[in-house]
This record gives structure tokens, sequence and C-alpha cells, in this order.
């Protein structure tokens, strides 16, 4: 019997041999070694590492399997399937393995099991077998095309709207650099704006594909390699050190994601005093991260100004991490 899948979540299955190897630059400082941009470069970890999909004793079961870099690797088991797509909440089992060969064991008892190719089979601590596939999500609003009426900041034809901006070439599409601000200020709006992280595994927390989208140089909401954790105020969908995510919806890094964030700005009276705090509802991936949720004050660690009835500029956060964007675009609001 095949696992349910959410009809919001389109998932694919994805064989390990579309991976490429590629050689460990061993000169690097550690955090950067295996660090890769581009699917086409990532090497031998990067086809282990990943979401796995199936079922025990006839229910799903996932496993998100966070590569740590030289081979090691942690499985998170998740009864009903990922977070926010059929995961009961709860039960969350963590398993560490390492590759010998061609094919990559986790545990010697309870959750235990092995990766071979694109499959991962194994038994579960209660005795009973699972066998799982590496499957490939993807956002459903994914390439999402602007609306009537809306105003795309990049396509990948130009930079025309943006200050401090390149545009780059990974596995052959036109990205946009991090570090990009928008030549126009702006107070509320409807925004979509996709983004991919590094593979970094032996980068660790705020060291894994930093970034952050900035409303106002004021507001942040996070951009983070938070695949596979416990959600944290300071992870991907959280209002940065603020309000932790409702769920971690974070994929595997080279992954394409999406935000897709209502903003309103706040309100000010004819003497500029504060009347009304901003308020921001945000989906990650198409999840629900934040849900119509106060802003009280100024958020964002970089850059950060005070509140003003002006609005400001959006600007893709340069943390020094190579975090790349595409597809962005905003519908105005009153």
């Amino acid at each position: 019997m095949r696992p349910s899948v959410p009809v919001s979540v389109l998932v694919r299955t994805c064989a390990a041999s579309c991976m490429a190897v590629a050689a460990v630059n061993a000169g690097e400082a550690s955090s950067d070694k295996q660090m890769a941009i581009e699917v086409s470069k990532a090497g031998p970890d990067y086809a282990v590492q990943g979401d796995y999909l199936g079922e025990s004793g006839g229910k799903p079961l996932a496993a998100q399997v966070i590569a740590l870099g030289g081979g090691s690797f942690r499985a998170v088991f998740e009864p009903g399937g990922f977070p926010g797509e059929g995961w009961d909440g709860a039960t969350r089992v963590e398993v560490e393995g390492k590759t010998a060969g061609e094919k990559t064991p986790f545990g010697e008892s309870g959750y235990h099991g092995t990766i071979s190719g694109d499959a991962f089979s194994g038994t579960t601590a209660a005795g009973t077998a699972f066998t799982l596939k590496k499957v490939l999500r993807v956002s459903p609003t994914a390439l999402a095309k602007p609306p009537a009426g809306a105003l795309v900041l990049f396509d990948g034809s130009n930079t025309d709207a943006w200050k401090d901006a390149k545009i780059e070439t990974l596995d052959g599409e036109k990205v946009l650099n991090y570090g990009a601000e928008t030549r126009k200020n702006f107070t509320s709006y409807q925004l979509h704006v996709e983004f991919r992280e590094p593979f970094k595994p032996f980068g660790r927390g705020q060291d894994r594909g930093n970034s952050g989208i900035y409303i106002h140089h004021t507001y942040e909401i996070q951009v983070l390699d938070s695949y596979g954790l416990k959600p944290e105020n300071n992870d991907i969908g959280s209002l940065y050190t603020v309000v932790t995510p409702l769920v971690n919806a974070c994929y595997p890094p080279l992954s394409w994601q999406t935000y897709d964030i209502d903003w309103q700005g706040p309100t000010f009276d004819a003497a500029g005093a504060k009347t009304k705090n901003a308020m921001v509802t945000v989906k990650l991936n198409g999840l629900l991260v934040l849900d119509h949720t106060e802003v009280k004050s100024g958020t964002g660690a970089n850059k950060k100004k005070p509140e003003t009835p002006q609005g400001g500029p959006l600007w893709l956060q340069d943390h020094h991490n190579p975090v790349y964007f595409r597809n962005i675009w905003l519908v105005g609001k009153p």
C-alpha cells in the first residue's frame, strides 16, 4: 500500500543516480568542506541526504536524512509523514549513520536500517520493518506566475529593480545573488520569493546557509538551512529571534524553496506616533509557519532601522553564505 501524499505538495521519486559526484576540496575552512551551490557538483554525500517516504506496518513513515560532512549523517524518523504533511507532531527518533562503501547503515538497535541507492530499509524500535524511497518534494507555489497588477522584481532577465545585484547561473538557471536590495521602498504587500540554500554539510547552526528576507531593513524573516531540525526562533520560517515557526517546513539544501509573505506595515498618526503594530502571515513551501503574527518592533540583526510610515526596501541579506534567489514579485496593499 502506498502512503498517502498531501495533494498540496508534489512528490516524485528521485533516483540517486541523478546526483553527480565531485571531489572534496580539503584546503577550505572546515565549515566549507564539501560545500556546493550546484547539484551537479554536490558529491556523494548529497546523494544520500534528503527525504525518504514509505511505510512501516501499513502506516506512513518519513525520514529526513541530514548530511553532517565526511560521510556522516543523522536520520530523523517521523511517523505519519513529513512535518506539516502527516507527521503526528510528537514522535521523533534520531539515529546516526556513516557511509561504508556503497551503503550507509544507521544504528544497531531501536530504529536501524541501511540506505542503498535511493532505498532506505530497516526496522523500527518495535521490530516492524520499514521500506522508504527517496523523494524530491516540490513546493506547490514554485515558479508561481505573478498575478495581474503584480510588480515583477526578478524573472531572470535583468536586475533593473535592484541595487548591488548580479545575475549568476546555477545548474543552467539564471538566479539573483544574495545581498541585493530593491531600488524602491514598499510599505504593505504580498510577496513571493524563491530561494535555494547551499549544500554545506560541515556547517552548523547559523553557519549553514544563513540569509534573510528583510522588510524595510527593520524586520527579518529568517532564511537558513534548518532541514530536519526542531524549529527554534532563529530557524527558517521564524520572525527572527522573536517568533518560532509553527512547523519546520524546510526542504533539503539545494532544493528550490518558496516564501509567500503577507505583510501589513505598522500605521502611524499625523504626529508620527505608531498606532498599530505590523502584522505578518508567512507560508514556507506552501505550509503556514507564521499566522497573523503581530510584529511589535524591529527584529533584524543587521542594518536594523527604526519603524517608519514610509516603509523601506526589500533586502536579501548578505550573511556571507551563498544563498540564491529567483522568481520574485509582489502585489502592493493599502
